[in-house]
């Protein structure tokens, strides 16, 4: 009767995931939009020079990017369980199809963890949320590298970042950022310290921990290079957006800002659902300081810059996400063996 149970229970959250997926695209591209609108403007940027190329690239290169994140979180989970690329990359589509709906994405924590068949989900989890830190630590390095320059290129008028403040300021972020990159390359230290951390409560997650240990400085090397070229494609797929929409702006001031945009999106809690509205919102303030003043950036640079970030959007989440909701059904949220928890 419990098997019964645990398979009914794993369908019946397949199907929740699956109409929630679905349900929040629906809300978010298609609700009260207009089409025909939507359809001129869409023949309208088919018929530029070069257009089809640039998007073919985009398109080609959120393979490129998904198929970086598989290889990466299955040298990560190989720590624990054998598995195939392939099975690699239904578990990435398919945790991207979670996160479509959770806060910050932590969906993507279970939906990948849940498609092992023997070992842990919680030292699934685990091992999938150092992936994530591994991505965010190269978009908070790149992002506060930018801040630096931008500030004093873009913003020299703040009389809050004038002398010594944004000295200060300057050696503050570089500490910042040395200490998170060395807390990361030695994750391992985490399973020395969970005694110390749990010593006396939490005795079942504590075992958990012992997976940090399994990465070494050269794993972490290894998996924070993956992560740094996943934030190039990520670069240029928005440059070549941005060019496609005619966007004027030279190549080192427009990475400036993306880096920005996408470092804004890593401190700000959201669900994917509403990051499309956060990512335009942040694009036009640094494009909008870029270009002096937003009073003054025309009625075509703002409609780039909002089709090129909405684009981007589409492309590097909706569409895997959609993806990811033909892979469900390989997900075990419950199984017969107790010790897989």
């Amino acid at each position: 009767m419990r098997t019964k149970l645990k398979k009914t229970c794993n369908i019946l959250i397949r199907i929740f995931i699956f109409v929630a997926t679905y349900g929040f695209l629906y809300k978010k591209i298609f609700l009260g939009k207009d089409w025909q609108q939507q359809y001129d403007l869409l023949l309208g940027l088919l018929e530029k020079p070069m257009i089809k190329t640039i998007l073919f690239i985009v398109i080609s290169l959120m393979i490129v990017n998904w198929g970086l994140e598989s290889q990466k979180w299955r040298f990560m989970i190989g720590k624990i369980e054998r598995i195939s690329f392939f099975r690699a990359i239904q578990a990435i589509l398919s945790g991207a199809s979670i996160s479509f709906f959770t806060p910050n994405r932590t969906g993507e924590y279970f939906g990948r963890a849940f498609i092992l068949d023997k070992a842990s989900h919680v030292e699934g989890i685990f091992i999938t949320i150092l992936g994530s830190m591994s991505q965010l630590l190269i978009t908070i390095l790149t992002g506060t590298f930018s801040m630096l320059i931008f500030i004093p290129k873009f913003m020299s008028s703040n009389a809050f970042f004038a002398g010594h403040i944004y000295s200060g300021f300057v050696v503050l972020i570089i500490l910042f950022d040395l200490l998170l990159l060395f807390l990361m390359l030695n994750i391992q230290f985490l399973s020395v310290l969970r005694d110390k951390l749990f010593r006396h409560r939490l005795k079942k997650f504590r075992r958990h921990m012992i997976v940090f240990s399994f990465f070494r400085l050269r794993d972490m090397v290894y998996v924070l290079g993956i992560s740094f070229i996943r934030y190039f494609v990520f670069t240029i797929q928005f440059l070549l957006l941005l060019k496609v929409f005619s966007v004027p702006i030279p190549l080192f001031d427009a990475v400036i800002i993306i880096s920005l945009i996408f470092f804004t999106l890593t401190i700000v809690p959201t669900i994917t659902i509403t990051e499309l509205g956060i990512r335009g919102s942040a694009a036009i303030y640094f494009f909008g300081i870029y270009f002096n003043n937003f009073d003054h950036m025309s009625d075509s640079i703002l409609i780039g810059i909002l089709s090129a970030t909405s684009l981007l959007w589409i492309i590097n989440l909706a569409i895997p996400a959609i993806l990811g909701t033909f892979f469900i059904y390989r997900l075990k949220f419950f199984r017969k063996n107790s010790q897989s928890v």
